[in-house]
């Protein structure tokens, strides 16, 4: 069975989903879809809306066949830590394809792209090091290095975040000495970091915006959404009586950086250049998670740098933790979180063929990495009530969702 990988959040799971999850199959001609998902906490430093087993089976009824965790480790991470994960997950089941949403829509100016990099990438290592002294954030720092060996014009734009994160993929393949094709697709209608919801296509980010300010689920928001992701939602908010946002934790943090020691909050993954002591600082002085992300924002401090040290210090997975898995090639494990009788028909094909154990609760494998994705889980859980973030807790030692 030839597979192709998706590198998901699905926060929650649209009809830009959608469109991508079908255009990827017929654009490869793939019997089975592997998506590969952030868990509890996202990329750009956010805890997802709804948690992973409720995105897991939305993403399942609307045609994904399996889905498995993007570890902690590097689900909360700049683009090539992020990629290097995802890539490393999906090579370790063997897939044939990924298939990502570019700005480009062309798969060649990416591979075209890389070979330029490679034969630059001294000069490039040199300018982003000379931007990031000069005080500029990572993002801007790379955009600019891009940009001085000339990957901002002609085939392919790297300031367009779904290049960005489509080259990285690609990186990762060759990288990782990966059989892994990479494929594309334009990425339709709207923007990445778009703000608000114009057509039945529209961003995740512009969804949790009007779900989350509005506090229910509007019918501008239905309209952007399939109906088993509605369903997933509503029963989220049931279960567990809230829907996720950085809000819900600000008491934790404040505690968190009120009782710990300077030395202690530099221990953490992300606390970078001092930043320890404006937490110290600012700690008493605002009265809500946006009023502090507001007092800490500078040029070198970006919105998503500080959401994902924030990510980091509620979850208390420290630098060294992080730097001990940079540099790894092969993934110790991969965790199966749902499949679909397609998926099961594939994962049984697969699996007399894989190198690492295949999992689906914590109680299966003792690996620390596995340990901090459970403190993970527990931070994620930590704003509901007792008696339901016990039940919910359960999900992770009961086995795959099946459908």
């Amino acid at each position: 069975m030839k597979a192709c990988g998706l590198i998901v959040e699905y926060n929650p799971f649209h009809n830009g989903h959608l469109y991508h999850l079908q255009a990827s199959r017929q654009q490869t001609n793939s019997d089975v879809t592997v998506v590969v998902m952030s868990g509890s906490f996202l990329q750009r430093g956010e805890p997802a809306i709804i948690d992973k087993f409720k995105r897991t089976k939305a993403a399942l009824t609307h045609g994904v066949d399996v889905v498995l965790e993007l570890p902690f480790v590097y689900a909360v991470q700049y683009a090539d830590l992020f990629a290097k994960g995802a890539i490393s997950v999906l090579d370790a089941l063997k897939v044939d394809y990924v298939c990502f949403g570019s700005e480009a829509g062309q798969i060649t100016p990416f591979i075209n792209g890389y070979m330029h990099f490679k034969e630059n990438q001294s000069e490039f290592q040199t300018l982003l090091q000379n931007y990031l002294q000069q005080g500029l954030s990572f993002p801007k720092a790379s955009t600019y290095a891009y940009e001085q060996i000339g990957l901002r014009t002609g085939e392919i734009d790297l300031g367009q975040p779904n290049n960005i994160l489509g080259f990285s993929y690609v990186k990762a393949i060759h990288e990782l000495n990966s059989q892994i094709q990479p494929e594309t697709i334009q990425r339709s209608k709207s923007g990445y970091h778009d703000q608000s919801i114009e057509t039945h296509i529209a961003s995740a980010t512009s969804i949790r915006k009007e779900i989350l300010e509005q506090k229910q689920l509007t019918e501008l928001a239905n309209y952007a959404l399939p109906k088993e992701t509605v369903k997933q939602l509503k029963n989220y908010q049931s279960e567990s009586g809230l829907w996720h946002e950085w809000e819900h934790y600000f008491p934790f943090l404040q505690l968190l950086v009120q009782t710990q020691s300077v030395d202690q909050l530099r221990r953490i993954h992300g606390m970078i250049e001092g930043l320890e002591y404006r937490l110290k600082q600012t700690v008493n002085q605002c009265r809500s998670f946006k009023d502090w992300m507001e007092q800490l924002k500078t040029k070198r401090y970006t919105w998503t740098r500080l959401q994902r040290m924030f990510v980091h210090l509620l979850t208390n997975t420290t630098k060294e933790e992080i730097d001990q898995y940079r540099s790894i090639t092969t993934q110790p494990y991969i965790r199966l979180l749902g499949m679909s009788q397609t998926g099961r028909q594939f994962i049984q094909q697969r699996k007399k063929d894989l190198d690492v154990p295949l999992i689906s609760n914590y109680q299966q494998l003792k690996h620390p990495m596995l340990q901090i994705e459970e403190r993970a889980t527990d931070a994620y859980y930590s704003v509901i009530a007792a008696d339901k973030r016990s039940q919910l807790r359960k999900q992770e030692i009961i086995g795959p969702v099946m459908m």
